[in-house]
């Protein structure tokens, strides 16, 4: 919902560059434990680590962010994104 830039405000704008957080952090991202829209599913978990750029952002009511990024299959929370400096 915003970690960094607030509600309805993309963490990491179109064409940003970004990683793919760790396995532990995807693996919360999986059925049960993630019990919301668009839970990850096992082709993803092998992305952790990966660079790439967003290609699209959405928003579900509340604010949470998804992402389309490049290359890579699915949709993405934004807590399974991190900046790459």
């Amino acid at each position: 919902m915003g970690r960094i830039r607030g509600p309805y405000n993309a963490d990491f704008p179109v064409g940003s560059a970004v990683r793919i957080a760790g396995q532990e952090v995807l693996k919360g991202f999986q059925r049960p434990q993630w019990v919301y829209h668009h839970p990850l599913d096992a082709a993803q978990l092998e992305q952790a680590g990966r660079v790439t750029k967003v290609l699209e952002v959405g928003y579900y009511h509340g604010g949470d962010e998804m992402y389309e990024l490049e290359g890579i299959p699915g949709l993405w929370h934004e807590a399974c994104l991190e900046v790459v400096s």
